[in-house]
């Protein structure tokens, strides 16, 4: 590594950070102007908004802006060290244009690194603490209620439930048919369920189960008021009003939960697949985005930095709005989460490669 390579990664670093810094705070800002109410509505002190609800949001802001960030700080410094006459001198002293961009890797791949530790090690636990608090101060409406509810809980039990509360742990009207092949061979009939969280089962009230044997059926129930309990593998949280609950997951957590859910066919297998391919892949747009930024903003303009940070910022809001489109069309319309979350990294990168080609070398 020679010195103006430090200079470099110094640029980078210290420019990415800077405006990283600048854009949470402004976000913090807006979004405290918008929750203000719900704050003074719940009584919340200072420290419990703090500690409870921005402690989580940051590492949130920063993860979400990252690509963007990343994008506006190496278009903004390079193409100012265009416009002085910077990259110039150092192409014609025999730097190879492949060898220039060594520096602006390294720099990428400390933002990969941290990035990914991030996902897999941070948000986690930190998107616990900002889902937990906006579910409870923030979002309106019945949230704890969940409505029709199908789970196959194993390859021969199917479950029903007409409507569960998270706030309560109790359903209403649950049904539980067992099958042998093709063949119904069980059906328990509940008013109402109950997750006993001390004793981790499931109480039914007011129950019958009906055992179907060929032509031969036999009924059993208990007497109107009567309890029984019984264990089923299942939870409470498989039954979470929230979209944001598998943020909260770990990777451990995320990987059963899409090995129970893939047997389930509940129609969140797709979202935990796209939630674990996010984790390890979104981090490579550190690279990719590295590289459309270097070749764009390297050659000298009329003008200045404006030009090329204003399409960088264009390109910028392009790969996020790429994203989301991507994510929808896994989520809703059945194409492949993982390919889902590499397109707009594939598409990106494409067009990197032939900027690079374009670059003046």
């Amino acid at each position: 590594m020679k010195i103006i390579d430090w200079y470099i990664i110094s640029k980078y670093l210290g420019t990415f950070l800077y405006t990283l810094t600048l854009f949470v705070v402004i976000i913090i800002i807006f979004d405290l102007s918008e929750k203000l109410d719900d704050f003074l509505t719940a009584n919340l002190t200072f420290w419990q908004v703090i500690s409870l609800y921005y402690a989580g949001s940051i590492p949130f802001y920063v993860n979400m802006l990252s690509p963007l960030i990343n994008f506006i700080a190496v278009i903004f410094f390079t193409a100012k060290m265009a416009d002085q006459t910077e990259i110039v001198p150092i192409l014609s002293g025999g730097v190879s244009f492949n060898r220039f961009l060594l520096p602006y890797f390294v720099s990428a791949f400390i933002i990969f690194a941290f990035n990914l530790a991030s996902n897999l090690y941070v948000l986690p636990y930190t998107n616990r603490l900002k889902n937990s608090f906006e579910n409870t101060y923030v979002k309106k409406g019945d949230a704890y209620t969940k409505n029709n509810i199908h789970m196959r809980l194993d390859e021969n039990t199917f479950i029903y439930i007409d409507n569960f509360d998270n706030k309560t742990k109790i359903g209403s009207k649950f049904n539980l048919d067992k099958f042998k092949g093709d063949v119904l061979v069980k059906k328990l009939i509940a008013e109402q369920i109950t997750y006993d969280s001390v004793k981790h089962t499931w109480r039914l009230r007011n129950y019958s189960t009906r055992y179907i044997n060929g032509l031969k059926e036999s009924l059993t129930s208990g007497a109107y008021g009567t309890t029984k309990d019984t264990i089923l593998d299942m939870r409470p949280d498989d039954f979470s009003a929230y979209d944001n609950v598998f943020e909260n997951l770990s990777n451990k957590e995320l990987s059963e939960k899409i090995k129970k859910e893939k047997i389930r066919g509940t129609g969140v297998w797709n979202d935990l697949l796209f939630e674990r391919y996010k984790r390890w892949l979104s981090p490579l747009s550190a690279f990719v985005l590295t590289l459309i930024g270097v070749a764009l903003s390297s050659r000298k303009v009329r003008g200045g930095v404006g030009l090329p940070l204003g399409i960088g910022i264009l390109l910028s809001f392009g790969y996020i709005v790429l994203g989301q489109f991507a994510k929808m069309f896994s989520l809703k319309g059945g194409i492949s989460p993982l390919f889902s979350v590499l397109a707009p990294t594939i598409i990106f990168g494409l067009l990197g490669y032939y900027l690079l080609r374009k670059a003046p070398k």
